[in-house]
């Protein structure tokens, strides 16, 4: 069995629990897109694990776990996650690193910062971990990749000739200070030595493990409205979360993939700037934040906190294909009188079901809501959808109908017990 998880709002929807019950009965999870900019926080046997670019399967010792080259790689940040999982006991034996991934230079962290600050107050937001720039180089066809950082000659050759042109840039237009060629090739030419173990082709490894039949787990990383093409973009990631981003990141076909599951909060959260229709400034929005601890796990910034958008939950399973959704967080809920749920959106006098594909349209959208009734219950040890209150089950029910997608698993605590299947 082929399993796709993505995120089907704008990131932080809780994709590491989901991916780390999924990966219990994976065989090989893929890391497929993406940099350190995204994070799962993953609860594993009493203890709490903040996993930016190595797979949640690797909590699993017996679990091949693959990065594909639609992944960039900054080497200082995953050789620091390998340390700090081997202190905890964990082994990274089974991690394997596409030898085409491209790698996330010291230049790409520095013009990610002058190019933000330079924007001023058009700024992206980004997490200024050097993601954009490196996947602007890819896309430029002067990337470094990670077969290319193991050959010291050719890693070398082709950071001096990018650096002339990077130096030029960070100097010239932003003002900054020029990188030394000697630094960049004395700390990465370490970090070359000890990468090179983990280094092999993963699309061949992915392939072969699913005509072995055996269990294999895409994970993904970030949301569907950050997706560069589907998202509201500028406000994106610079790769495809989407599912079909999977088969670029991965090097596996479509038809290989059985399921494609969603995971989406039981509301709305999203981080930075860009307009967000449902977005909640009172004492509700607050209690979900608070409650729901939402803040980034990579960044620790404040999530903006609003209603579940049916609108949102409907792209995504159009351009996902959607299978199933996960939905997490339920009991964040508990408690709310009233529950609002997006059904559409007022726009210029007419009313649309159907993501905008533009900022300024988006900025004119306001929200149409429908009401139910919420619940008071404490819903955090039920084991069975039977077992929730009638207004939860009521609620998941008028999601599956709004959105043409059933439920599969409903989050109700952090814990990795605390999921309806």
């Amino acid at each position: 069995m082929v399993k796709v998880v993505a995120g089907a709002q704008w990131g932080d929807e809780g994709k590491g629990k989901t991916i780390d019950i999924l990966a219990a009965k994976a065989q090989v999870v893929v890391r497929t897109q993406g940099g350190n900019n995204a994070g799962h926080t993953v609860i594993h046997d009493g203890n709490t694990y903040k996993l930016h670019l190595i797979p949640s399967g690797i909590l699993y010792p017996d679990t091949l776990c693959l990065i594909g080259y639609g992944v960039v790689v900054d080497p200082k940040v995953i050789l620091e996650e390998i340390d700090a999982l081997e202190n905890t006991g964990i082994k990274t034996d089974n991690l394997k690193i596409d030898k085409r991934a491209h790698v996330i230079m010291p230049y790409h962290l520095i013009l990610d910062e002058l190019q933000e600050k330079y924007r001023g107050g058009s700024d992206i937001g980004t997490t200024k971990k050097g993601i954009g720039p490196c996947y602007t180089d890819k896309a430029e066809r002067s990337g470094i990749r990670i077969c290319d950082l193991i050959d010291e000659k050719v890693f070398a050759a082709k950071t001096a000739e990018a650096l002339k042109l990077k130096n030029e840039i960070i100097t010239k237009v932003y003002g900054g200070t020029a990188l030394k060629l000697d630094d960049i090739l004395n700390e990465y030419g370490k970090y070359a030595k000890r990468i090179a173990k983990y280094v092999d082709d993963t699309s061949v490894l992915a392939y072969d493990a699913i005509k072995a039949g055996k269990e294999v787990l895409f994970e993904g990383a970030q949301g569907t409205l950050l997706d560069i093409d589907v998202g509201t973009y500028p406000y994106v990631t610079s790769s495809h979360p989407i599912t079909g981003g999977v088969c670029i990141g991965a090097g596996i076909g479509p038809t290989l993939i059985d399921s494609c599951i969603g995971v989406a909060k039981s509301y709305t959260t999203r981080v930075g700037k860009g307009p967000f229709p449902t977005e909640l400034f009172d004492e509700v929005g607050d209690r979900i934040r608070e409650l729901g601890k939402e803040y980034g796990t990579t960044t620790g910034r404040p999530r903006r906190c609003g209603w579940l958008d049916a609108v949102i939950l409907r792209l995504a399973v159009r351009v996902n294909g959607l299978t199933e959704i996960c939905l997490n967080k339920l009991d964040t809920l508990t408690g709310i009188p009233k529950l609002k749920i997006c059904v559409a959106y007022k726009f210029r006098g007419t009313t649309i079901e159907n993501f905008p594909a533009t900022l300024e349209e988006l900025a004119d959208c306001e929200p149409i809501y429908i009401e139910l009734d919420g619940w008071d219950e404490d819903i955090s040890k039920c084991k069975s959808r039977a077992e929730l209150p009638e207004n939860a089950k009521k609620y998941l029910a008028k999601i599956e109908e709004l959105i043409d997608c059933k439920i599969s698993m409903v989050g109700i605590g952090p814990a990795r017990d605390q999921n309806i299947e």
